[in-house]
C-alpha cells in the first residue's frame, strides 16, 4: 500500500510508492509549479498530468494493457514524459531506446522486449522501416508529427491522431512492485538484457538522489542527458519528490553551455563526464563569469580530481565526480551525500538501501584494502532491478550465494568507504555511452569481408576509451580499412564507431579459443593500425529533426 508522505518526503524503511502516485501527490501539492522546462518551453505538474491523461485513454483505446511493452525512440521532447506516465497509468511497462540505436541493436531490443506497439519521432521512421520484417510480434507504430505514411509492413499511424481529450484523472491501477520500465543495458557479456524497473525501485532511488543532492525549494536541476539513460530518468521522478524544476536540453553546445545554464537558472547540473573536460577547456566567456558560484553543484562520473579542482577554482562548482557508484540493476549502490568531502577517487559509502562487500572467487569476504568483486543485496524489498526480462538465467547467473555479483572490481577501506578498481566485465565506455563489444562485434560479422573480430580499448581502460577493431578477412576478401570504417559509420550507433582498425591473419586465443583481448589491448597501436582520425574521418551523433 502506498502512503501519503506530505510534501517533504525522505526515504526510510517500509516506505513503498509508485510513479503514478507521486505524480499524483505532486499536482495535488504543486499542481501550478513548473515541472519541466524543455528547450526553453516549461510545462508545470497539473499540464503533464492532464496530457498523460489523455494519451493514456487513447492508448488503452488502442488495446494497451497492464503489463503491455510499449517502445519509444524519441528524441527530448514533451511527449517522451507524456507517453511515458501515460504508458504507467494503464499499467504498460515503458521501453526507451537509446536514439542511437539502429539495424541489430534497435531489432534486438524491441523484439526482446515482446512489444505489440512502438512510438517515434518521423526522423527515426525509416529505421523501423528497414527492419519491418524482423519484426513479427510489434503490430503498430505511432509516428510523431508524421502527415505521409509510407508503405511497412507494420501498420503506422500518426500520434498526434491519439493524443485523447478526455483529461479527467483515471483511477490508480499500479502497485510498488509492478514494473514501470524495461531499461537495456549495453549487453556487456552478451546481448544487451533489460533490467526490470519497478515502480518502487525507481521511486526509492530518486528519494535516495534527492537527499544526497539536497537540491532546496526553488532551485532547478538541469541536464542535456536523453532520457533513456538511467540517470536522467531518475532526476525527473527526483524532482518530483518535492516538487521541484528540472530544465531539460535536447543539444548540448560548449559555446553555449553557461548560457544555457543562466537561461535556466540552473543550481544543479546533471552531466556527462566527458563534459566536464570540454568546459573546463574552452576559452573564458562572460556568461562563465556572470554565472560563476551561482551553479552550486554539478554531476557526472568518472571525472578526476585535476578536472574537479579546475571546475571549482575556474567557475565556482562543486563537482560531485567519482562520490558514487552504481549500475542500471542498482542506479545508486555507493554515495556522499553533498555536505561531505569523502577521500579522493572512492565511490562513496553503501547507501541505506544496500549491504555491499567485497567478495573473492569464492565469494568470500576479503580484508580492507584487498581488490574483489563488488557485490551487493537489497535491504528492503523492491528497491533495485527485479531482473532481467525474459532471462532467467541471466539473472541466476548474477545471483549467486545470497549476492548481486557487478562483475566490477573494487576496494574497501577501513571506514567503509569503495573505491572502484577495474571492470570484470568485457566492455568499454566511449563518449559518456556504455559500449558493447559483443554487440559491436555480431554488426561486423555481418560485413561480407569479416571472418574473425575483436573489438577491444587501447591499453589501460580509462573511462574513455579508444576503441580498435582487430579482425581476421575472409578468403579472398580485401582489407581496404576506410571501407569498413565508413560502413561502421552508417550501420553502428556513433558512440560505438571504432577509431582504429587492423586486419590479421589470425587472433590470439587461449585453449578454449576466447580471443585473449587483454594481449590485443597491451598490443595498442600497432604498425599495422590505421587511424580514421589519422584520415579526416570524425564521427558525431546524426542531428534528425
Amino acid at each position: 500500500m502506498t502512503e501519503h508522505f506530505g510534501k517533504q518526503p525522505v526515504f526510510r524503511a517500509g516506505m513503498r510508492d509508485t510513479i503514478v502516485h507521486m505524480l499524483a501527490r505532486a499536482v495535488e501539492n504543486w499542481g501550478d509549479n513548473e515541472f519541466l522546462v524543455i528547450d526553453r518551453v516549461p510545462y508545470t505538474y497539473a499540464e503533464l498530468d492532464r496530457r498523460s491523461n489523455a494519451m493514456a485513454r487513447a492508448f488503452a483505446e488502442l488495446g494497451v494493457k497492464k503489463g503491455d511493452r510499449v517502445v519509444t525512440l524519441f528524441n527530448t521532447n514533451i511527449d517522451v514524459f507524456t507517453c511515458w506516465f501515460a504508458i504507467n497509468k494503464i499499467g504498460g511497462i515503458w521501453v526507451p531506446i537509446n536514439t542511437a540505436y539502429r539495424g541489430e541493436f534497435l531489432r534486438h531490443q524491441i523484439s526482446d522486449a515482446g512489444a505489440r506497439v512502438a512510438i517515434c519521432d518521423p526522423g527515426y521512421l525509416e529505421r523501423f522501416i528497414q527492419i519491418a520484417n524482423q519484426l513479427p510480434e510489434l503490430g503498430l507504430l505511432l509516428v510523431r508529427g508524421q502527415d505521409d505514411i509510407p508503405p511497412c509492413p507494420i501498420e503506422i499511424r500518426r500520434l498526434d491522431d491519439y493524443r485523447g481529450t478526455d483529461q479527467a484523472a483515471l483511477p490508480i491501477i499500479v502497485d510498488p512492485v509492478d514494473l514501470c520500465s524495461l531499461l537495456y543495458t549495453s549487453g556487456t557479456t552478451g546481448p544487451s538484457k533489460g533490467c526490470m524497473i519497478s515502480h518502487n525501485y525507481l521511486a526509492a532511488i530518486a528519494r535516495v538522489n534527492m537527499e544526497y543532492t539536497w537540491q532546496e525549494e526553488g532551485e532547478t536541476l538541469w541536464t542535456p542527458l536523453p532520457v533513456f539513460h538511467a540517470a536522467a530518468l531518475s532526476g525527473v521522478v527526483a524532482v518530483m519528490t518535492r516538487g521541484l524544476r528540472m530544465s531539460v536540453s535536447s543539444t548540448f553546445s560548449v559555446s553555449t553551455f553557461w548560457e544555457d545554464l543562466e537561461e535556466a537558472g540552473a543550481t544543479v547540473a546533471m552531466l556527462m563526464a566527458t563534459i566536464f573536460p570540454l568546459v573546463a577547456q574552452a576559452p573564458d566567456n562572460e556568461a562563465a563569469k556572470r554565472y560563476f558560484g551561482k551553479l552550486r553543484m554539478a554531476f557526472g562520473v568518472p571525472i578526476t580530481p585535476e578536472l574537479r579542482k579546475v571546475w571549482t577554482e575556474r567557475f565556482g562548482v562543486q563537482v560531485m565526480s567519482s562520490w558514487s557508484y552504481g549500475q542500471t540493476e542498482s542506479i545508486r549502490l555507493c554515495g556522499t551525500p553533498y555536505d561531505i568531502t569523502p577521500p579522493e577517487m572512492c565511490a562513496g559509502k553503501p547507501i541505506d538501501l544496500y549491504d555491499v562487500v567485497i567478495l573473492d572467487d569464492d565469494d568470500q569476504p576479503v580484508p580492507p584494502g584487498t581488490v574483489g568483486q563488488i557485490c551487493h543485496r537489497p535491504r528492503y524489498p523492491d528497491v533495485m532491478f527485479g531482473g532481467y526480462w525474459g532471462r532467467p538465467d541471466s539473472t541466476a547467473a548474477v545471483w549467486k550465494n545470497m549476492w548481486m555479483h557487478t562483475g566490477d572490481l573494487g576496494r574497501m577501506d577501513e571506514e567503509g568507504y569503495m573505491y572502484f578498481a577495474d571492470r570484470a566485465k568485457d566492455y568499454l565506455r566511449h563518449r559518456g555511452e556504455n559500449v558493447s563489444s559483443f554487440e559491436v562485434e555480431a554488426a561486423f560479422m555481418q560485413h561480407h569481408s569479416i571472418s574473425e573480430v575483436a573489438i577491444h580499448a587501447i591499453g589501460k581502460q580509462t573511462g574513455d576509451d579508444d576503441i580498435k577493431l582487430t579482425a581476421v578477412l575472409r578468403d579472398g576478401a580485401k582489407g581496404d580499412h576506410k571501407a569498413l570504417c565508413l560502413w561502421a559509420i552508417e550501420n553502428l550507433p556513433h558512440f560505438a564507431v571504432p577509431r582504429f582498425y587492423e586486419f590479421r591473419t589470425s587472433l590470439p586465443k587461449n585453449p578454449t579459443g576466447r580471443i585473449l583481448k587483454y594481449q590485443l589491448r597491451d598490443e595498442g597501436v600497432t604498425v599495422d593500425t590505421w587511424d580514421r582520425e589519422a584520415h579526416g574521418i570524425k564521427v558525431r551523433r546524426q542531428k534528425v529533426k
